[in-house]
């Protein structure tokens, strides 16, 4: 081995005192799921460990780890957040978990309905908590049903789930099998699984996930999961995760347009940019016609403190 030839080191095993502690503990989601951690690799220094590799002397101009983090996290270097796993035992309703499987870049072993008998409980809805359908969200909820409306459809809910129990179990002791039997199911009812991911796909899905157009339900359980446990494990990642994907913005090329002519103090152009790139069409009587991407850029300028030109007459 030459003088130049760098020499093995011993490597120790990243811990996380923090993750350690609730390791194995459920976390409690909704009202009978819950979501744990099984098993994790790597922290904060395994991830700025695969960067200098990656970077080797280009990274001497950065001279702390979490100022190499936040580079990485700012300019999308995912690689390095790779080299990071972690295994969750989630218990979930199917509905939710249909959602949840969706994101097709982890390992997954699902409790199975064809080998055991189902679990016996089912994701239950308050009196209060019946949404209504969101006028504007094709898929999205706004608003929800007066507590004595919901109470209907609670006890209609309760009395559902139990007859379908019955039935199930019926089917079982009448020796019908098990991959047969469970077709009846509701969606509600909670199933789990093992789910193991990187920390750069963990993150995608909760910036999906976490975000308020999801469903209020994995909204939790992504809350859950970022804010108890992504938190405490690479606790640097998390903040420039929150920093540069939960709480920034995206601008189209439109919106910068309208952001540049409003701070400039030219609402008259701004407003022009966004007519002449189809986003003010009016029907007949002179009102907007909606669009999607307008209502995103209102919002968007909303959070900047700004008010959309074309709303002033509103």
């Amino acid at each position: 081995m030459s003088d130049d030839t760098p020499r093995p080191e011993a490597v120790v095993r990243p811990v996380v005192p923090a993750l350690d502690a609730i390791l194995g503990l459920p976390i409690r989601v909704l009202d009978d799921g819950f979501v744990r951690v099984v098993d994790y690799l790597g922290d904060d220094s395994a991830v700025v460990q695969a960067a200098r590799v990656s970077y080797g002397k280009g990274t001497k101009r950065v001279h702390e780890d979490r100022g190499l983090i936040r580079y990485l996290l700012r300019h999308d270097h995912t690689t390095p957040f790779e080299m990071c796993e972690i295994k969750l035992h989630v218990r979930v309703p199917m509905d939710i978990w249909r959602q949840w499987i969706r994101h097709r870049t982890a390992s997954v072993n699902e409790y199975s309905t064809r080998y055991s008998e189902a679990i016996g409980a089912a994701h239950r809805t308050g009196p209060g908590a019946w949404r209504l359908q969101s006028s504007s969200n094709r898929q999205g909820s706004g608003g929800v049903l007066p507590e004595d409306a919901g109470s209907r459809f609670s006890e209609d809910e309760a009395d559902l789930h139990r007859r379908a129990r019955e039935i199930y179990e019926s089917r079982l002791a009448a020796g019908v099998a098990r991959e047969q039997a469970r077709k009846d199911l509701p969606l509600a009812t909670y199933t789990e699984a093992y789910w193991k991911t990187d920390l750069h796909n963990l993150l995608h899905f909760l910036h999906l996930r976490m975000d308020e157009h999801a469903q209020l339900e994995i909204r939790e359980y992504a809350a859950a999961i970022g804010g108890q446990i992504v938190a405490k494990w690479v606790p640097v990642t998390w903040e420039a995760f929150l920093d540069y994907r939960r709480e920034s913005m995206r601008l189209s090329g439109i919106e910068r347009e309208v952001v540049s002519a409003l701070l400039g103090g030219d609402a008259a152009r701004a407003a022009a940019v966004a007519d002449a790139r189809g986003l003010l069409e009016r029907r007949e009587d002179g009102s907007l016609k909606f669009n999607q991407e307008r209502r995103e850029l209102e919002e968007k300028l909303e959070r900047l403190g700004a008010r959309a030109p074309w709303l002033e007459s509103k």
